[in-house]
């Protein structure tokens, strides 16, 4: 299946911050080698839920190790690692956003506000996460946020990726009671500390065409 961009995208995700040790986000946090090391930050671990995609329903779990100083000078935060359950939005991911998603197997249990999450990427658990959704979730009008605080960068095959979603639902407060990461396919998350967490039951993302241009 051919997607191109943009994509409207509908679900549900959970999102949580982590104070990692710096050498394991640059090490393990699988962002491009040209980009180096991510600035001083939380990393950003997100499980989505997309119940509509241009390329129908999926999960997916992604790691973005910080923010990193691109060749313009301007901070911009990258994902490293994203794992989705579709060979669909892998390929056109990839292809539309300089991603390196990877197709794995998801095993999601909702428990009341309980939210258990196991990913396995070639027969082999590498991340797993649980988490509470704390209270009411309330309107979120993503247009709140700048531009420059939206836009994510990726390196890939020569070419810099540069990409503005949107994003607007309802936003409530989460808890993070366990993550952990195989080291190998997903960076260590349990040797962090977790800095807060977001419920989005519910929002519409709108995910534009990439701005391409050659890395230099």
């Amino acid at each position: 299946m051919d997607a191109p961009a943009p994509w409207q995208l509908r679900g549900r995700a959970l999102v949580a911050a982590l104070a990692l040790p710096a050498s394991l986000r640059h090490q393990q946090g699988g962002a491009a080698a040209e980009l180096g090391e991510p600035v001083r930050g939380p990393a950003l671990v997100m499980l989505v839920d997309y119940r509509r995609s241009e390329v129908g329903p999926y999960q997916e779990l992604l790691f973005m190790p910080g923010p990193f100083r691109f060749a313009d000078g301007r901070l911009r935060w990258s994902i490293g690692r994203i794992y989705v359950s579709s060979q669909d939005s892998a390929d056109n991911g990839n292809r539309n956003w300089g991603l390196d998603k990877r197709v794995a197997r998801f095993d999601w249990r909702r428990r009341g506000r309980r939210e258990q999450v196991a990913v396995h990427y070639r027969d082999r658990e590498i991340a797993a996460l649980t988490l509470d959704r704390l209270g009411p979730a309330l309107p979120f009008p993503g247009g709140l946020l700048p531009a420059g605080w939206r836009t994510l960068g990726q390196i890939r095959d020569g070419q810099r990726f540069l990409y503005t979603p949107s994003v607007r639902g309802r936003l409530g407060l989460a808890r993070l009671r366990e993550a952990r990461g195989d080291g190998e396919h997903f960076p260590t998350l349990q040797a962090g500390r977790s800095r807060g967490a977001l419920a989005l039951p519910d929002f519409h993302m709108h995910f534009p065409m990439a701005r391409t241009e050659p890395h230099r």
